[in-house]
């Protein structure tokens, strides 16, 4: 067999010649334009910080209330939120026990009224000795003592409000059995109004007794309620590990609700720049920002993230006021690329 004459090119690649030769004559594709990034520039406060915290309104006063003796609960005669006078009748036991044990001290009362006659007139008679009288004597009056006892605990099956208030809540229902002392409904003060948080452990050493705050109803938020930092619990939660902390408000009216959600701001010193979370890019373990130069091209700076409040971070170090970052988008971006920027106010 003759083999063909070896021209030095392989047949692929002859055949994808005339390609080549085409494509030299078509222009090469328009570089893409520049990215439109939403750019920021940075917030400088002073060097005053905010932390907020949710909180709800609630009473200084709460007081519990509780039945003196044990039994069924038959009525409850408020709810959750309801307006009450003191001496108003709030709930009531099933008299029928203390009915029963009132009848039984009676009938023994007067047995011992009886069995001290009788021995009054036995020792008129010089029958028995003074001390067996006494004795009769002394057993009357502990049955006295008895039956009193016996008809008060009979008054005490209504449960009874000791002052004016709301109730705050209620913690026994219709048909549950409960024992002297149980708590049955919380009786609060509306005219004592308090904001109620719970301060991370992290952030325990940063507020103090007297800070000033504002509190501010989710209901309205166009107001702000100056206040003031009036106790701070000594010992965390133990289940959310938070601590407790009431806010005293002044210039309540009756827009302040109990139970309304509000929220509490805490000015913290020490934390000036402040930027939107979004603008914080991950470079492995270093946070940093995307910084916009005079010709709009970006370059990776890191910075030093102080705190993060709701949507924002707050920067210690890396920036200065009036630079602008890329605060959408910083994941798209490589260093040195031309942008777009569309400027949006702090």
């Amino acid at each position: 067999m003759i083999k063909p004459p070896s021209s030095g090119f392989s047949l692929p690649l002859l055949l994808t010649l005339p390609w080549l030769l085409g494509a030299c004559g078509q222009e090469a594709p328009p570089p893409l334009p520049p990215r439109p990034v939403l750019v920021q520039g940075v917030a400088d406060d002073g060097g005053q910080g905010q932390q907020r915290y949710s909180a709800t309104i609630r009473s200084r006063t709460e007081a519990p209330l509780a039945f003196q003796v044990g039994g069924k609960l038959q009525k409850r005669l408020v709810d959750v939120g309801s307006p009450v006078r003191a001496g108003q009748v709030l709930a009531r036991l099933d008299p029928a026990d203390q009915a029963l044990n009132l009848a039984a001290v009676e009938a023994e009362l007067s047995l011992a009224q009886a069995e001290a006659e009788r021995y009054r007139t036995l020792k008129a008679r010089n029958f028995v000795s003074q001390t067996a009288l006494d004795g009769k004597e002394t057993a009357l009056k502990a049955a006295r003592a008895q039956a009193e006892l016996a008809r008060n605990q009979r008054g005490y099956t209504d449960l009874l409000a000791d002052q004016d208030g709301v109730i705050a809540r209620v913690e026994a229902e219709v048909g549950q059995v409960v024992a002297p002392g149980q708590t049955v409904l919380r009786l609060a003060r509306p005219d004592q109004p308090e904001a109620a948080f719970d301060l991370p452990e992290s952030r325990m050493g940063k507020l103090r007794v007297g800070d000033r705050v504002q509190v501010r109803l989710w209901a309205d938020g166009e107001r702000d309620y100056p206040g003031q930092i009036r106790e701070i619990g000594a010992v965390a939660d133990a289940a959310t590990r938070t601590y407790p902390v009431r806010v005293r408000i002044e210039s309540a009216d009756p827009a302040l609700k109990l139970g309304m959600s509000a929220t509490v701001s805490v000015d913290m010193p020490g934390a000036g720049l402040r930027l939107p979370g979004g603008a914080i890019f991950q470079q492995g373990d270093q946070p940093a920002v995307w910084v916009v130069g005079q010709d709009d091209k970006v370059s990776l700076r890191p910075v030093q993230v102080l705190a993060w409040e709701e949507g924002y971070a707050r920067i210690g170090g890396g920036l200065q006021g009036g630079e602008r970052v890329v605060v959408a988008g910083a994941h798209k971006l490589a260093p040195g690329e031309q942008i777009q920027p569309q400027e949006r106010r702090p």
